[in-house]
């Protein structure tokens, strides 16, 4: 004879798995089909046809799959959404009012999220299939997933004029993952959309990379010109990066519907005290094995230290502290062309010209790079024989 539990869970498996994802730790948890509306499809292919995803490839070669979760498990038809909220516990804005150290993103301060939220997807999904006898795959950002059209469909929240995911209860601070599960389960009622007639995320944006509201132009992008690109930051779009050497929370930490938001209770994902407020001067001195000791257990450590330390020199570059020029000519014959060519502009942002020129003479001829000889021209000016 079956138990009240065992009772109660097949008359309401929503109302089950709900309480279960709360008490693994999750904060949120929706439910909807396992498919999209051809509005999301269709906005992800003018997205991708507008070049806004930059060296983001992936995105249009997964494009046809992301626009149909079945593709990645015809047989699931409901998936789970749950989030996690990783909230922060200090204004994320203040670190831009201190110039000789870097801002990295909230997300980024603490260990790599995936861990912690794909532990508890786990836990969730296994009891899903023993309990209910679902047949049931986790993803956290690891596969072609369109996680945010998916959230709002499954009412967790709703992607705001950022096209980020927020919500009246926890702000704009939520990892999410998913469970697929052959359990046909009902869908709740989706997000609706709250932004109302505000713009403040589109108005704080340093490089104005909103071309409309709910549109997103990623190769203006702060977080994607940090983290994802792998060439030379544009010339146009250096200055507007202040001292955000990975990620960009701007959007993000002047929504008004933060008025909501909550520290995060992981002690996990509260962040560690030392990416808070990195001074610049240090990070420019990492090599390869200090950066991979540094960020071990960080998403950091994906960007790599060329491209990290890319970053940390246009921070340099922004501050405007003379006593910040030693830490970009310190770096003017480093191995990376990615870094020299920094350098190069942060020197010639902080230092007199006579140094720049002194510097530039006796490098140009010896440099191999064509991007890195061109930013010594750029600085050189008219004084560069044609």
């Amino acid at each position: 004879m079956a138990s009240h539990g065992e009772t109660d869970r097949a008359r309401d498996p929503k109302a089950a798995i709900r309480a279960k994802a709360l008490e693994v730790g999750f904060d949120a948890v929706g439910f909807a089909p396992a498919d999209l509306h051809p509005e999301a499809r269709d906005h992800l292919t003018r997205y991708i046809d507008r070049g806004y995803h930059g060296d983001m490839g992936w995105l249009a070669d997964t494009a046809e799959r992301r626009g149909h979760p079945q593709s990645l498990w015809p047989e699931a038809r409901s998936v789970v959404v749950l989030a996690q909220n990783y909230g922060p516990r200090h204004d994320p804005m203040a670190i831009l009012e201190l110039p000789e150290r870097g801002a990295i993103s909230v997300y980024a301060q603490n260990r790599d999220y995936h861990d912690l939220v794909k532990k508890r997807l786990k836990r969730l999904a296994r009891w899903m299939h023993e309990t209910l006898a679902g047949e049931v795959k986790v993803f956290v950002d690891t596969a072609p997933v369109m996680e945010k059209p998916l959230a709002e469909r499954a009412g967790v929240g709703w992607q705001g004029k950022h096209t980020n995911l927020l919500s009246r209860d926890w702000g704009n601070w939520l990892f999410l993952g998913e469970v697929f599960t052959t359990l046909d389960l009902e869908p709740d009622a989706p997000g609706e959309d709250h932004c109302g007639s505000c713009r403040a995320c589109l108005d704080a944006c340093p490089t104005d990379a909103f071309p409309a509201p709910y549109q997103l132009d990623a190769t203006r992008c702060i977080s994607y010109l940090t983290i994802e690109h792998k060439g030379h930051i544009a010339r146009e779009l250096r200055s507007k990066m202040g001292n955000r050497i990975y990620g960009c929370d701007d959007c993000l930490a002047v929504c008004p519907w933060n008025k909501f938001a909550r520290p995060t209770r992981e002690d996990a994902l509260f962040g560690r005290l030392e990416l808070r407020a990195p001074r610049l001067r240090e990070l420019a001195r990492l090599d390869d094995a200090s950066f991979r000791q540094v960020f071990a257990a960080s998403p950091i450590k994906r960007t790599g230290r060329d491209r990290f330390v890319r970053n940390v020199l246009i921070a340099v570059g922004n501050s405007g502290l003379p006593e910040l020029a030693d830490t970009a000519r310190g770096l003017l014959d480093d191995e990376s062309e990615l870094v020299r060519a920094m350098a190069v502009w942060a020197l010639a942002r902080l230092a007199d010209s006579a140094t720049v020129q002194a510097e530039g003479w006796r490098r140009l001829g010896l440099e191999g790079d064509a991007d890195v000889r061109a930013e010594w021209a750029a600085e050189l000016g008219d004084s560069v024989a044609e």
